[in-house]
């Protein structure tokens, strides 16, 4: 039973593909309803959560915008009363060289990546502390830990997800709720795309990785369940690498 999430309620933003697709299949298999959070309808999603005989609902929201904050938050209550486990998946991530690098990308990353991931995880606190209870997953990236290339807004805002990922846990732990970041490596996904399509780039990086591969959605789903569940309940401000071994190497 320690990895058992009936009854329990999951938001997940970014939920409509990829990572995000992946980590809310993984908390319905273990059996929270979920609602899921993107700028785009999460159909084929919410049909993955029903076909396990969960919930599912969807709020389509701009994250970048405060008022969206309110809107999950309150659709989240109307449709399921509570917020138990809260994933701030979503995220943008612009390509550009430092030198060029301007203030619209640079803005438009903090704002979804990091500003939103802080202000939605104090809206969602709110309703757990009622309850001592939560777990809020932040999803980080390698970058948190490395400056990446021609990704400076990004680096920054995941190396911002991770410090907050700790601060919160340093405030939050006495009201029951659990705080902690997943730092995903290389994962195929559509944030990756251009890096899969570049055969050097490819190659270098698999080069590195010791499981010769690069990442799924689906090899979140045990951690993302690890992290909501019973099981972590003495794991706060912990940021897990999820890598196929890229940092040991």
């Amino acid at each position: 039973m320690t990895f058992d999430l009936s009854g329990k309620v999951a938001v997940v933003t970014g939920g409509s593909t990829g990572l995000g697709k992946g980590m809310t299949v993984g908390l319905a298999t273990a059996g929270a309803d979920v609602l899921l959070v993107d700028h785009v309808a999460c159909d084929e999603t919410a049909k993955a959560v029903r076909s396990l005989g969960r919930k599912a609902a969807m709020v389509v929201a701009d994250l970048s915008r405060m008022e969206s904050i309110g809107k999950v938050v309150d659709t989240a209550l109307q449709e399921f009363g509570k917020i138990d486990i809260l994933v701030n998946n979503a995220g943008i991530i612009r390509r550009t060289p430092a030198i060029d690098f301007a203030e619209k990308d640079w803005d438009e990353v903090m704002a979804i990546n990091a500003k939103t991931v802080f202000f939605l995880s104090q809206a969602a606190a709110r309703d757990m502390m009622k309850r001592k209870y939560g777990k809020i997953i932040n999803i980080a990236s390698l970058l948190a830990f490395q400056g990446g290339i021609l990704v400076p807004s990004y680096s920054a805002s995941k190396g911002a997800v991770a410090q907050v990922t700790k601060a919160l846990a340093n405030e939050w732990a006495q009201h029951g709720i659990n705080i902690n970041a997943i730092a995903p490596g290389y994962m195929a996904t559509n944030n990756t795309k251009a890096l899969r399509e570049d055969p050097v780039r490819s190659k270098g990086i698999l080069d590195r990785i010791p499981a010769g591969r690069w990442g799924t959605p689906e090899d979140l789903q045990g951690v993302a369940v690890f992290l909501a569940s019973p099981a972590s309940d003495y794991v706060n401000g912990h940021v897990l690498v999820v890598d196929g071994g890229w940092m040991a190497r």
